[in-house]
């Protein structure tokens, strides 16, 4: 038998990126970016996150982007 994750304990993160932050690339590169951010953060279980990316992520340090999460969400990093 096949467990599914519950709602009480999933984690559910979204990511979008539109054309105001560059071209497809840029997109990608934006959200790539996001994703590993959110690997380095806490995250409360049962919690939907949608997290929209702005021209900045394409750019900045990594480290910006992780803190810009943390003070997002309010929480440590791991």
């Amino acid at each position: 038998m096949i467990e599914t994750p519950s709602e009480e304990t999933s984690i559910r993160v979204g990511f979008v990126a539109g054309k105001k932050v560059g071209n497809a690339v840029a997109r990608n590169r934006a959200k790539r970016r996001l994703r590993e951010a959110f690997r380095r953060v806490r995250l409360k279980p049962g919690t939907t996150y949608v997290i929209i990316a702005d021209r900045q992520v394409v750019d900045a340090p990594f480290a910006s982007i992780v803190s810009w999460l943390e003070a997002a969400i309010g929480q440590e990093s791991r």
